[in-house]
Formats: structure tokens, C-alpha cells, sequence
């Protein structure tokens, strides 16, 4: 499988368990997805460059989103309005 798509479901996968603040700790969170911790906070600084607001909550033992966000990765059709213009053109 592409390198790239391995990577993009990982995140996927990463996001899934920090919206359910279930990571664990950074130990854990590398073993439940079969790859080591250098690769895992790599993965992490790559979610952070893409604008991730994640941080690591010591009380809770997970990886939490400091704030509200989304992620979809992925091609979709688009809609055309009613008179058959393009929604993003003037």
C-alpha cells in the first residue's frame, strides 16, 4: 500500500481515539497502532503542521484537541447551484 495512504489513515486513526480523549499514554497510543514512538510523534507533528490543536492531558492520560476541529481527507464531488454555476466562481 502507498506510503502516503498508510500515513493519512493513521492519522484517521489518531483523530478517531483523541476525539474519544481513549490514546492512552504515548507508550500505549504507538503500540495499539503497531508502529514505535518516534514515528508516532512524528505522525503528531505532522497533524500539528496541518493545524491540529493537539496537546497531551496529563490527567485524563490522552491526547486531547485544545479546541473544536475537524479532518476529512479525501476527494467528493460538488454540488452545483440551481443555475448551474460553479459555487466558487465569482
Amino acid at each position: 500500500m502507498n506510503v502516503i495512504i498508510k500515513q493519512i489513515e493513521l492519522i484517521d486513526r489518531i483523530d478517531q481515539l483523541i476525539r474519544m480523549q481513549a490514546t492512552g499514554n504515548p507508550i500505549e497510543l504507538a503500540s495499539r497502532l503497531g508502529i514505535s514512538k518516534t514515528k508516532l510523534y512524528r505522525i503528531i507533528n505532522t497533524m500539528k503542521a496541518l493545524n491540529a490543536p493537539v496537546e497531551y492531558d496529563i490527567a485524563l492520560e490522552s491526547f486531547v484537541y485544545a479546541e473544536a476541529v475537524g479532518f476529512k481527507f479525501g476527494f467528493f464531488t460538488k454540488e452545483v447551484n440551481a443555475n448551474n454555476i460553479h459555487p466558487y466562481v465569482g
